[in-house]
């Protein structure tokens, strides 16, 4: 494992203790429904307060949702601390849940099956509920990747950001699908599978939005490395750059 999963993190998924290896029906569904909170502007402390929750309360399933109903899922999103977006988020998963199971009897499996390729993939997901953007199918499907073929997400912007600050792309590199190349290529040169590929997206993920976006240069757990030049402000000493704007 490269030195940048090491000091930031590896996948979500499996720091949720959600193994999709296996394809199970049940543990991609509790994938989803972590990946659709983490689509929020909310911290990732919250998120992973709020999954628990809903694992300790035992609603990880399209069925048990709609059993648990609009209070009950209110109720557990405020016990994981998910208030600010806890009324529209009950409403997302308990239509997420129902759609799920009337067009693909309640299995994800079932719908990456009946997809036609990676963008079809893409639309099915956000088909689901309304409210189901981009983000959360990104996130969603970047931890997929090794296990569902179709899965087939682009980096996002921090992604690229952190990558090419810390030598991995080009600076200034905007195309997606070679960014997705460049990736691979370096984790495959580190040594990394496929299947693992997750581990690396997830740490240039951190470090993207926690610290390149933010300047925070002086807290990132991998500055050393980081080869983007820093300004000078007089006697100020020195100040952080600003990140680019983007998902």
């Amino acid at each position: 494992m490269t030195g940048i999963v090491k000091a930031a993190g590896g996948s979500f998924s499996r720091e949720l203790g959600i193994g999709l290896d296996a394809g199970q029906p049940r543990d991609i569904f509790r994938w989803f429904l972590a990946s659709v909170l983490f689509g929020a502007r909310i911290s990732e402390t919250i998120v992973k307060h709020t999954v628990r929750a809903f694992e300790e309360a035992g609603v990880t399933a399209p069925e048990v949702i709609e059993q648990t109903g609009w209070d009950g899922l209110v109720a557990i999103l405020d016990r994981g601390g998910y208030v600010r977006y806890d009324f529209k988020t009950a409403t997302k998963l308990l239509d997420l849940s129902r759609t799920l199971r009337s067009q693909y009897q309640g299995d994800l499996n079932r719908l990456h099956a009946a997809a036609a390729g990676s963008r079809d993939l893409e639309g099915r997901l956000k088909s689901l509920a309304k409210g189901i953007g981009d983000v959360t199918v990104n996130i969603f499907l970047r931890e997929m990747r090794g296990t569902w073929p179709k899965a087939s997400p682009l980096p996002p912007v921090p992604v690229i950001l952190a990558a090419a600050n810390l030598g991995l792309l080009p600076q200034g590199m905007r195309d997606r699908d070679e960014a997705l190349a460049g990736l691979l290529r370096f984790w495959e040169g580190e040594g990394g599978s496929f299947r693992d590929f997750a581990d690396l997206e997830a740490a240039l993920l951190r470090i993207g939005k926690n610290f390149c976006r933010k300047g925070a240069c002086s807290a990132c757990p991998v500055r050393q490395s980081c080869r983007r030049p820093q300004r000078r402000q007089g006697r100020k000493g020195t100040r952080p750059h600003r990140a680019a704007r983007g998902n």
